[in-house]
């Protein structure tokens, strides 16, 4: 691999420039209003690819938007390796949270990252780590130390329940087929302890709206005999928690696989600082379902969080009315055995149980995905664990992640095939927040690792 490693060093300004163009089109998938950009970022990946000796490129239309394909089909022996990535970023809302804009990259030095980090929205989710795998493939195809077949799957609606992909999929078994997919969407716990994700919680997430009275009213002549719908929104959403934490939803629990107690031991081998954690993002303290640590309530524990809420006046200064109606969006993160329609069902079904008679509930399901585990005994994860630990030099832990991709679930529902979740980010880089960010580290030890998994694989496999 020393031709390979060498040219990488040899083009690590260029690769960081090509990430940093790829940063600046804001590819929001959740806004109607950025269609164009999602297809000049499907067109910047189309030249990209090309460019680096990929082979039947295209961004192939569907429903919703391009998913960009391409592969390089070396040897009919050779195991074939899909990698899966999305070129869609969240909103960057709020705006003034940000302390340089989320579509102008740029490099600082943080605690975190002595060496710099690339600050812009889509730095570490997903756009980063998507495009180590295409420069990966470009070393290796530039120095010909090839070891594996390679096809690209890149969709662009994975920030808003990838809609269009189960059918993209089904569609396309044949051009998909493959030994194992390989995803770099997930975190490693940090730069000295390397980890790899064996298992991702699904996902339920619902909007619901209460309505009281047919418009806003004067808070003075109405409020004490008309019920408010924000009033008794707060009240609904209090109720969705037990004291110890739990979710208090009848049947939530009811399916949830206990995990074994070997594994909650080995999560106690991780060193995590909790006073770290909470000074990193500013809290006094945890909170979270009793009589687990705080690495099982964010990976093994399902959770219900309320991710906003909307009603009545909010602008400067005051206007006392009672408000018509009041929203929220709620999201359920799910473990293994849960399903999300069971889910939504019981949410919707306890939600409206809990309405007063003065107003009405409006609940609807806006996405949903299955949990997954991937096997940790595989030709796919030693292959992972041997890749990592050659260029971090220390073998990674297995790790649950508490994130959602749920078409890890679909890929082996549909295609056959098992997935390998071998990311580089860290939790702390602020994924779906103002600033996120991805360490320049963090994106080369990417680059770097991604041919070894390759070279082992093919190893492991002949």
């Amino acid at each position: 691999m020393e031709k390979t490693i060498n040219y990488i060093n040899d083009n690590r300004e260029r690769f960081l420039e090509e990430l940093l163009e790829f940063l600046k089109i804001p590819s929001i998938s959740a806004n109607p209003g950025n269609k164009k950009d999602i297809i000049s970022a499907a067109e910047y990946l189309v030249k990209r690819l090309q460019e680096v000796g990929l082979e039947n490129v295209e961004a192939i239309s569907t429903e919703g938007n391009p998913v960009v394909y391409g592969e390089k089909i070396t040897n009919d022996s050779w195991p074939t390796v899909l990698v899966y990535g999305h070129y869609d970023v969240q909103p960057p809302d709020p705006l003034e949270l940000w302390d340089s804009p989320p579509f102008e990259p740029v490099i600082k030095k943080t605690e975190i990252h002595p060496e710099g980090a690339i600050f812009a929205r889509g730095a570490c989710d997903d756009k980063g780590q998507l495009y180590m795998h295409v420069k990966a493939f470009e070393a290796m195809q530039a120095t010909g130390e090839q070891f594996c077949n390679w096809k690209f799957m890149i969709e662009g609606e994975e920030e808003v329940g990838s809609v269009s992909l189960a059918e993209f999929v089904t569609k396309n078994k044949e051009k998909l087929s493959a030994d194992v997919i390989l995803i770099s969407d997930t975190s490693i716990f940090s730069k000295e302890i390397p980890t790899i994700t064996a298992g991702l919680r699904g996902l339920a997430y619902m909007e619901v709206c209460v309505k009281g009275p047919n418009r806003d009213l004067h808070s003075g002549v109405y409020g004490g005999a008309v019920a408010n719908p924000a009033n008794v929104l707060a009240l609904l959403i209090s109720k969705l928690h037990s004291s110890d934490g739990s979710i208090a939803i009848p049947g939530f629990y009811d399916d949830v696989i206990e995990v074994p107690e070997e594994e909650r031991e080995a999560l106690k081998q991780i060193p995590f600082d909790k006073s770290a954690y909470m000074d990193q993002i500013g809290i006094k303290d945890s909170m979270g379902e009793s009589g687990y640590s705080i690495l099982e309530q964010t990976s093994i524990r399902p959770t219900l969080d309320v991710n906003g809420m909307w009603s009545g006046y909010t602008g400067e200064g005051a206007k006392t009315v009672l408000p018509s109606e009041a929203s929220a969006k709620i999201s359920m993160r799910l473990v293994p055995n849960q399903r999300p329609e069971k889910i939504e069902k019981l949410f919707t079904s306890f939600f409206r149980s809990m309405a007063p008679k003065g107003v009405t509930i409006e609940v609807k399901a806006l996405h949903g995905g299955l949990p997954a585990v991937t096997p940790t005994d595989t030709a796919e994860y030693k292959a992972a664990s041997d890749a990592m630990e050659q260029v971090f030099g220390k073998k990674p832990i297995p790790l649950r992640s508490g994130g959602s991709i749920p078409i890890v679930a679909l890929f082996e529902e549909v295609l056959g095939i098992k997935t390998v979740l071998m990311g580089f980010g860290l939790d702390s880089d602020a994924l779906h927040s103002p600033n996120e960010h991805f360490g320049l580290f963090n994106y080369y030890q990417g680059i770097n690792t991604i041919p070894y998994f390759h070279k082992y694989y093919s190893e492991l496999k002949m």
